[in-house]
């Protein structure tokens, strides 16, 4: 169960930030933390919510890198940020670019740092490859879109309806496939002239990784984004490729690699790269109309609360 509480405000101690959050991220992460779906249950009382930006109220001691009145996008916090104010650690905090606004700075951490930790440090994409993205139009399909576009990559993208496959090619996809069409796998390999695609990034592996493998060219490679059950596999579908399959959770991120993804995250603002899709405001005392909505089909960028 979700509901608004008045809390007191936190106060940040040594190499703490307090931030009002102006709007905070929804995640099916968020939703599997609530209902206990998540392998990590957290103790309750419990504020969900690691994605928001805001301005930062006050800072602790020790605090040398943001002040008070410094916009900012965190990265997880120690309170969660459904809220109006979040306490985070200083390393839980990041410069947030005057032409970014808030409600894309909520959008920023799990859908971008998902899409390059995929893309980047696991699949290792290289320039030239085709990736196809399932869930293109959500926010992390999106995300990756971006990302690709950037890195010179072939990018085919499905989506369930015709808004998001029109979403999917404004912000990159060369190739949309409507996955309700019940010949798009064919359509994919045709699109690949033949040999198949390099990566997929793969947002419901319990529907798709079965399909996915007899759509992989020589040497390609699945990540596994999200599932949310099981699924059997032909393991001669990897072996006749020399393929591969990885699975990811970006809260498994050793810190090295999570400096690359905000410096990643920083470079692309900066670029004019990065444009995060905000799908859906909904005002803070509505998150759980949020939880609905975000395990919905048809994703559209980005859900935020509005505190």
């Amino acid at each position: 169960m979700l509901r608004v509480e008045e809390v007191e405000t936190p106060r940040p101690g040594e190499g703490q930030v307090l931030v009002r959050i102006h709007a905070a991220g929804v995640n099916p992460a968020d939703t599997y933390a609530r209902s206990g779906a998540g392998s990590a249950k957290p103790a309750l009382p419990y504020t969900p919510g690691s994605d928001a930006a805001g301005v930062v109220e006050s800072v602790g001691a020790r605090v040398t890198h943001v002040r008070p009145g410094e916009r900012v996008y965190t990265a997880r916090t120690l309170t969660g940020t459904y809220a109006e104010l979040a306490l985070a650690s200083e390393s839980q905090v990041h410069p947030l670019p005057e032409r970014t606004s808030f409600e894309e700075g909520a959008a920023l951490f799990v859908p971008y740092g998902t899409a390059y930790r995929a893309l980047h440090q696991i699949a290792r994409a290289r320039r030239g490859e085709t990736v196809l993205v399932h869930g293109a139009s959500g926010g992390v399909g999106t995300a990756a879109l971006q990302f690709g576009r950037a890195m010179g990559l072939t990018l085919f993208g499905t989506a369930g309806t015709n808004e998001g496959r029109e979403l999917a090619t404004r912000e990159g996809a060369h190739r949309v496939f409507d996955h309700h069409d019940p010949k798009y796998r064919e359509a994919i390999l045709e699109g690949s002239g033949g040999p198949g695609v390099d990566v997929i990034l793969e947002m419901l592996a319990n529907v798709n990784l079965g399909h996915d493998l007899k759509l992989l060219a020589p040497h390609g490679r699945v990540v596994v984004i999200g599932s949310r059950g099981d699924v059997t596999i032909t393991p001669r579908d990897l072996m006749f490729r020399d393929a591969s399959i990885h699975a990811m959770l970006l809260w498994n991120v050793a810190p090295e690699d999570e400096r690359e993804i905000h410096a990643a995250i920083a470079t692309g603002l900066e670029a004019g790269d990065l444009r995060p899709v905000v799908g859906k405001r909904i005002p803070l005392a509505e998150a759980a109309r949020a939880h609905r909505e975000v395990l919905a089909p048809g994703a559209y960028g980005k859900i935020v609360l509005i505190p």
